[in-house]
């Protein structure tokens, strides 16, 4: 996975996310919005046979980048809880 950054401004952070699919787009997407600064979090794959998310995120005053950084951490903590069920499962 690489993520390239597009546009970063004070509120507003554009990024592309190499190797990846809806699957883990739709992830970071719904865990942006249970930020409370978060006002738009978005993003499209342009052509279905070049799955490149461009993603649009923007916040009320808070650091996207870090907003960003924070919604990763969680979905991480997310992954590691269901891995952890999954093997109790056995």
């Amino acid at each position: 996975m690489e993520v390239n950054i597009i546009e970063d401004k004070k509120n507003r952070l554009v990024f592309e996310i190499k190797g990846e699919g809806h699957t883990l787009s739709n992830a970071i997407r719904k865990e942006l919005w249970n930020d409370e600064h978060v006002t738009t979090a978005t993003y499209a794959i342009e052509h279905p046979l070049i799955e490149v998310p461009h993603f649009v995120l923007e916040t009320d005053g808070a650091d996207p980048k870090k907003t960003l950084s924070a919604a990763a951490k969680r979905l991480q903590k997310q992954v590691e809880k269901i891995k952890s069920e999954a093997k109790e499962l056995k």
